[in-house]
């Protein structure tokens, strides 16, 4: 501590203003806690908001208008040739990313929760210093970690290279380039891939394991390849890349594996090989806070940390490393702290990747239920029958329901198919209600929709 140096005081210091790290705060402040929030950035909303989910889906929403033109034409519609106007394109995202931005400041003034910009890292248990900004040191009573994660770069792959793109800047969408190298089969890989397709990329995907999205369900996984097929130039399974070095503003690669690309020069590479949490630099050890051998924070089933009165929530302390998770981490901590009679135990957490088409899942997968020697029946329905996907020119989906075989208690929901991250909710209050297949089967579903299938799902249980 420097003499005479200003230290601010808060009861609660939230550290990250992603979706966790401002619902914690919004809450508690709801509840009377003076609160205060340190955020790098200059506004509210983390990576979701600014180079992650908000700006992908942005940019999917403009793919997903452009398929929806090309089909058009089969319907007696045709639009013509799609002209891309780029910089109008980024001027709509950050047009989006702005006005939910302005959001969060509103509501950070509604409930007179206190913001410093600035980056912050523990001095010990209750007192933490900020970089960068006008407040340069805090004493709190309780903390919560909120910060969040960022991109894995693959060593020896020159990621300081101007043709090679991480997850945030190939959000950035500075050019469309004529041919893309996707390093990596996840959903983070395949939702920008299809993006950059859409766009007019020629691109190719290069796995090392043998299966795209290897978590979930092969036959969710099924129509979302069938359309990779058609919108990528190559997907490259049990492959890796050994080498790469950036030659006249492209890059050369070499690869090695059994299904090599046809081309070993590309003109932007986009490594999306996974996140790691963001907390080397927050200097945990001084306030005692354990972390494990990857790095994530250690807490208990009410977020706390090995450090008392320090918390932690959302991607910095492990899977599922999803945006809802860490807010609803976020407001079951606030309610703790505020001593609220709460606790933290969902049966189910929605996944949604958001390629086109989609995929959705909640509870068990098939394969998890399989691994754990549950006993099972798996009732699934292709959407070919579906009045709804038929008038949309959209069969390529499938609803699939993972059920207790003693009970029929419904214990997984799977949906593959345009629009399925917004059908999953009725999965995961089935699982969160315990209820059984007749339940779903007797709820009567509007007509035609895609919806109706999950009832007709239902129906086939024993």
């Amino acid at each position: 501590m420097v003499v005479g140096e200003f230290t601010q005081e808060t009861n609660l210091l939230v550290i990250g203003g992603g979706p966790g790290g401002y619902h914690a705060a919004f809450r508690a402040a709801s509840h009377g806690i003076r609160t205060t929030i340190v955020e790098s950035n200059g506004a509210l909303g983390g990576v979701c908001l600014h180079r992650g989910c908000i700006p992908s889906k942005t940019y999917l929403a403009m793919a997903e208008t452009l398929h929806a033109a090309a089909l058009g034409k089969s319907m007696g519609i045709d639009f013509g040739k799609p002209k891309l106007d780029v910089a109008a394109m980024r001027a709509w995202k950050q047009k989006v990313i702005s006005k939910l931005a302005s959001g969060l400041d509103s509501l950070c003034k509604k409930y007179q929760v206190e913001r410093i910009h600035g980056t912050a890292c523990f001095e010990d248990g209750k007192f933490v210093r900020i970089q960068g900004g006008s407040v340069p040191r805090v004493k709190f009573r309780r903390a919560i970690i909120a910060t969040g994660s960022r991109s894995v770069e693959l060593r020896g792959l020159g990621s300081d290279l101007s043709c090679v793109l991480n997850s945030r800047t190939a959000l950035e969408l500075e050019e469309i380039p004529k041919s893309l190298l996707v390093i990596g089969g996840g959903y983070i890989g395949l939702e920008l891939g299809q993006v950059y397709a859409a766009f007019g990329s020629k691109v190719t995907v290069v796995e090392m394991l043998p299966k795209l999205m290897p978590g979930v369900d092969r036959d969710l996984v099924r129509p979302l390849l069938k359309r990779l097929e058609d919108d990528f130039e190559q997907i490259c399974l049990e492959t890796r890349v050994v080498s790469l070095k950036e030659v006249k503003g492209a890059a050369e690669l070499v690869f090695e594996g059994k299904n090599p690309p046809k081309s070993k020069r590309f003109e932007k590479v986009l490594v999306a090989v996974g996140r790691r949490p963001n907390s080397s630099d927050l200097d945990l050890e001084k306030a005692g806070v354990e972390v494990d051998d990857r790095g994530f924070i250690k807490v208990d089933s009410g977020f706390c940390t090995s450090a008392k009165r320090i918390y932690a929530i959302g991607d910095v302390i492990g899977n599922p490393m999803l945006a809802h998770k860490a807010l609803h981490e976020g407001r079951v901590v606030a309610d703790l702290i505020a001593g609220k009679d709460t606790v933290f135990e969902p049966r189910a957490i929605p996944a949604v990747v958001f390629t086109d088409p989609a995929i959705a899942w909640a509870g068990y997968t098939e394969q998890e239920a399989k691994e754990q020697g549950l006993d099972i029946v798996v009732r699934k329905v292709p959407w070919s029958a579906s009045g709804r996907a038929v008038s949309l020119g959209r069969t390529d989906g499938v609803t699939k329901l993972i059920l207790d075989k003693a009970t029929t208690r419904v214990i997984g929901v799977g949906l593959t198919g345009p629009h399925v991250g917004e059908m999953i909710s009725e999965g995961v209050l089935a699982i969160e209600m315990g209820a059984v297949a007749y339940d779903l089967e007797t709820m009567i579903h509007p007509h035609p929709t895609l919806s109706e299938t999950i009832g007709e799902v239902a129906g086939l249980a024993p």
